[in-house]
C-alpha cells in the first residue's frame, strides 16, 4: 500500500494540511502511524476516507439529526467497519427522502394558504400521534407551542387536540426548522401569513436574500436534499469499493 506525507494527502484531496490533522483529531479518518521523527504516515485508506468525508459533508442539513448521522457514518467507516457504515448511510438516505417529501408538502400547503383555500378540520390527533406522524419528538412539539408557534385546542378533559389546520402549520414549521431557520423568524413569518394570506412575506425571515419567503426557503431545502441524496448514493458505492480494497 502506498504511503503519503500530510502535505501530499492534503494536495491530493484539495484541502489544507491542518484540515487533515483536524480530521484525524476528530476521528473522521484513522489515526496515522508516525515515523521516528514524528511525521505522520498516511495510506490509500486515509485518502479514500478523506474523499468519503468530503462528499459526506459537502451538503449539510443541520436539523433533525441529519448532521449527527453523517458524522457517525464517517467515524464508523474510519474504523474499517464498512458494512455498518453502509447500513447507516442507507438509513440516512431514507431519512433524506422523507425530509424531501415533507418539504414538498410544506410548499404545497403554503401555496394553498396563499391562494385563500380554507382547511376543513375533519381529523383530530393527540400529541403522541402527531409526534409519530411528523417524525419529531413530543418535547419538540411542546417547545414550539411554548414559543408561540402554535396554539393547540383542548378538549373538556384537558387533552390537546391537533386539527388538520394544525398539522399543516406544523408541517411548515418542521420544514423550516430543518432548513435551519430560527423559531423567531418562523414565528414572525407565520404570524404575518395568518393575519393576511395575501401579504408580501419576502422580508419576513430577515435574511440577506431579499427573495426569502416560505416557498423559496423550502425550495432551497429541497434542492439541498436532492444533492444530499446524490451524495449519499455515491457514499454507498464508495463504501462498497473501500470494503473491497481495504477490508
Amino acid at each position: 500500500m502506498n504511503t503519503y506525507k500530510t502535505s501530499e494527502v492534503a494536495e491530493m484531496i484539495g484541502i489544507h494540511p491542518n484540515t487533515v490533522r483536524l480530521y484525524e483529531k476528530l476521528e473522521l479518518i484513522p489515526k496515522a502511524q508516525r515515523l521516528a521523527n514524528g511525521y505522520r504516515v498516511f495510506t490509500d485508506f486515509h485518502v479514500a476516507q478523506l474523499r468519503l468525508a468530503r462528499i459526506a459533508f459537502q451538503i449539510e442539513v443541520l436539523q433533525n439529526g441529519l448532521r449527527k448521522k453523517v458524522v457517525d457514518i464517517v467515524k464508523v467507516s474510519a474504523t474499517g467497519d464498512f458494512d455498518s457504515a453502509r447500513r447507516l448511510t442507507e438509513e440516512y438516505l431514507k431519512q433524506l427522502r422523507r425530509e424531501r417529501l415533507q418539504a414538498e408538502a410544506a410548499v404545497n400547503i403554503t401555496e394553498r394558504i396563499l391562494s385563500g383555500e380554507r382547511v376543513e378540520n375533519t381529523h383530530f390527533m393527540k400529541r403522541k400521534e402527531v409526534s409519530v406522524y411528523l417524525g419529531i419528538s413530543m418535547d419538540t412539539l411542546r417547545n414550539w407551542e411554548m414559543n408561540g408557534l402554535l396554539a393547540v385546542k383542548r378538549k373538556e378533559n384537558g387533552y390537546r387536540v391537533y386539527t388538520d389546520e394544525d398539522l399543516q402549520r406544523l408541517t411548515i414549521i418542521r420544514t423550516l426548522r430543518v432548513a435551519n431557520y430560527s423559531l423567531e423568524a418562523i414565528l414572525r413569518m407565520l404570524s404575518q401569513l395568518s393575519k393576511n394570506p395575501q401579504a408580501d412575506i419576502r422580508e419576513l425571515l430577515n435574511t440577506p436574500d431579499e427573495e426569502a419567503n416560505i416557498i423559496t426557503a423550502c425550495d432551497k431545502l429541497i434542492s439541498s436534499l436532492k444533492e444530499a441524496v446524490k451524495n449519499a448514493q455515491l457514499m454507498i458505492e464508495m463504501l462498497k469499493d473501500m470494503k473491497t480494497k481495504f477490508k
